[in-house]
């Protein structure tokens, strides 16, 4: 991990804990909060607790996002979310183009990238998600499918943009990329940026993500190019979140 880039570690609730149960889980990790001075904690309930939790972590350094939005601010889009609806529920940041949103609801390159202009326009920190298939990596497309979906938005991005690198065959498996795996894809991320604009690989901050846990942690986040991970089904759970917190402070 690269102390230049503070460490940052995303909860992505997915559809889960989105009452009571939610605000509990956020109450639950102001504490934790105060534990890892030097890590950036965000996470991303379901819509319909977002504004509550934003009131729980109040006066905290956890900052909450969206899992999602409609790239418009309003109009005639019944069941959407709009940025500024998100903003005004106390949200900073959102996650774009999650691998869940890509094969379940249609999201391709394309309008991934318009989300990620909408959020940067609106005042939003994009965690945007990229990843391959596992029939991807078996063929050996790894790189060049990540490298597709990074140019997608690279002209959109700005220093405070974050990439989360989430191969696809191993959300919600069990499986988990490893360290060498995932350093590989993370430096040729990086590479990418700079090659795009001198500096930008510098400062963007890129996540590892996918079946992340308190034991496998440490090791990924020791690795020079991972900044931090995007955590699913482990971010349900205020101590394995705070595990992984804890580690990420560690090597902070």
């Amino acid at each position: 991990m690269n102390n230049a880039r503070n460490p940052l570690i995303a909860g992505n609730w997915q559809m889960y804990k989105g009452g009571l149960q939610g605000v509990e889980l956020a109450g639950a990790l102001v504490g934790i909060a105060r534990e890892v001075p030097n890590v950036d904690l965000v996470i991303a309930p379901p819509f319909t607790v977002l504004a509550a939790c934003a009131h729980e972590v109040e006066g905290s350094s956890i900052a909450i996002a969206a899992q999602n939005f409609y790239p418009k601010n309003e109009g005639a889009f019944t069941g959407e979310v709009s940025a500024p609806m998100l903003k005004d529920s106390g949200c900073t940041w959102v996650i774009v183009g999650h691998s869940e949103r890509r094969q379940y609801f249609g999201e391709t390159d394309a309008t991934v990238a318009e989300r990620v202009q909408a959020a940067i326009a609106a005042g939003l920190e994009p965690i945007v998600c990229v990843g391959e298939t596992l029939a991807e990596r078996e063929s050996g497309q790894t790189l060049a499918v990540v490298n597709r979906q990074v140019s997608a938005f690279i002209n959109l991005l700005t220093h405070h943009a974050v990439i989360a690198y989430e191969p696809v065959w191993a959300i919600g498996t069990g499986k988990t990329a490893g360290p060498n795996e995932a350093e590989e894809v993370h430096a040729a991320i990086r590479a990418q940026l700079d090659k795009h604009r001198s500096g930008l690989g510098t400062t963007t901050r890129i996540l590892y993500g996918g079946s992340v846990k308190a034991d496998n942690a440490a090791a990924l986040l020791a690795c020079p190019n991972v900044d931090g991970a995007l955590v699913g089904g482990a971010s349900l759970d205020a101590n394995t979140f705070g595990a992984i917190a804890r580690a990420a402070q560690t090597l902070a």
